[in-house]
């Protein structure tokens, strides 16, 4: 079953000053006997509840995976729904473990507000989406529209760069939460809608008519979205960046989760071996044990199922620059050796 957690105002105003320095969450998680994961607090495709109540998605499923590495166990995750302010802080206060939540990786988040980022899952960028009948074909056309926008973020600032640094006079309509933009843009309240890319394919397709909705083509900055944990802590930072490079290079390996058992087994193929704790003690290097690949791999399978089930089946999304490296796309894992 999955479990969630809420945090309340109660909460939030509990948390502790960011920049603690944390450590030993490894030996936390396995005492714990699950992983405490911040999600966010509803996108389709990246996390959602589905119609059980189960946490189902690309950012979900990476934390399936590192529970899975760990605990031998994918479902024993606790779920933390976070809204956009709450993200970084809820990891820096040591509320959650690690946030697996569409989380663009700036300098200021890594170096002043204690956290650490891991390895990049999604390569994304802003964009805007507007009323079909408006006619609007460029982001350059907007001058004088409102836009929704979620307050805390990366997408604010972005915003009001892109709008100065094309003499456009943009007029931003703030919300707390992402849904709270959403639905603003929905009732009509502001002209366009800004975010990620992939977060407007993602909402546009719960709207009663997706088509009346046009997406400009203009992409305005680079959002590398990454999990992230506290600062502090080198061991549980390497453990969550090396299960993420798993999963990467299991696909550019052609280890699949149909096919893991028996790669584990019988392949020849060095890399293969390490990656799969055949040979070497790669789980060593973070505190794991030799078959962690695998177990992450036979849960949720490799980094190319996990796009395929979440974004592609779900939301036709393309694997663009998320694609590995060989394919046209700038993915790929560091050397597991």
């Amino acid at each position: 079953m999955n479990k969630v957690l809420k945090l309340g105002a109660a909460t939030a105003a509990a948390m502790t000053v960011a920049g603690a320095v944390h450590a030993g969450t490894l030996d936390k998680v396995r005492e714990a006997g699950e992983l405490a994961c911040g999600v966010s607090e509803g996108v389709p495709g990246f996390s959602n509840p589905n119609s059980e109540g189960v946490w189902v998605g690309f950012d979900v499923d990476f934390c399936r995976a590192i529970a899975a590495a760990i605990l031998g166990d994918a479902e024993a995750v606790r779920y933390v729904p976070l809204a956009s302010k709450q993200k970084v802080l809820a990891v820096s206060s040591g509320q959650v473990d690690l946030t697996s939540r569409t989380t663009t990786w700036t300098m200021k988040r890594d170096t002043t507000e204690g956290v650490d980022f891991t390895a990049v899952v999604y390569y994304d960028g802003q964009g805007f989406m507007i009323n079909a009948a408006t006619g609007v074909e460029s982001a350059k056309e907007m001058d004088g529209a409102t836009v929704c926008v979620t307050t805390g973020t990366t997408t604010e600032l972005n915003l009001a760069d892109f709008g100065r640094s094309n003499d456009l006079q943009l007029e931003p309509v703030v919300f707390e939460g992402k849904h709270e933009a959403v639905e603003a843009y929905k009732s009509g309240r502001c002209d366009a809608l800004t975010t990620d890319m992939s977060q407007l394919a993602a909402f546009r397709t719960s709207f009663a008519d997706p088509s009346a909705h046009r997406i400009l083509p203009e992409v305005i900055s680079k959002e590398p979205l990454a999990p992230l944990v506290a600062h502090g802590d080198n061991q549980w930072k390497d453990l969550v960046t090396w299960v993420v490079f798993g999963l990467i290079a299991a696909e550019d390996l052609g280890i699949t989760q149909a096919n893991v058992a028996e790669q584990a087994a019988n392949a020849t193929a060095p890399n293969i071996k390490r990656l799969l704790g055949s040979s070497g003690d790669t789980g060593g290097f973070i505190g794991l044990d030799g078959d962690w690949m695998v177990k992450a791999i036979s849960a949720v399978g490799n980094y190319g199922e996990i796009f395929g089930r979440n974004l592609t089946a779900t939301l036709g999304m393309e694997r663009g620059l998320n694609a590995q490296w060989k394919d046209g796309g700038i993915l790929y894992a560091m050397p597991i050796r």
